[in-house]
């Protein structure tokens, strides 16, 4: 497991890179990923592509950025999804909550 993140060059957007399981053992990780960032970003990406695995923690996390970004006004976008991931976040109604790709 792998978290990493990268905010854009005006520090509008940060992306958050998720390798191998998303699950309650990154806790810590993705919560370093977007407070310790020199800049408040407006909008986020989280990328999925290389994400394998994620259980009800990961979705937890996700509304606890979702929080943190603003709530309901919060601009996040979840990409690069495996089919696999995308059928979790379907059945979780996340599109309701989250912009999907």
């Amino acid at each position: 497991m792998t978290i990493t993140s990268q905010p854009s060059a005006d520090g509008q957007e940060l992306t958050i890179y998720i390798q191998g399981r998303f699950d309650f053992s990154t806790h810590q990780a993705f919560r370093d990923a977007y407070q310790r960032v020199s800049e408040t970003p407006k909008r986020y990406v989280i990328d999925l592509k290389d994400a394998t695995y994620l259980d009800s923690s990961a979705l937890g996390m996700l509304l606890l950025l979702r929080d943190h970004a603003g709530g309901e006004g919060a601009m996040i976008r979840l990409i690069n999804c495996s089919p696999e991931v995308r059928k979790i976040l379907s059945i979780s109604n996340f599109e309701q909550l989250f912009s999907i790709e």
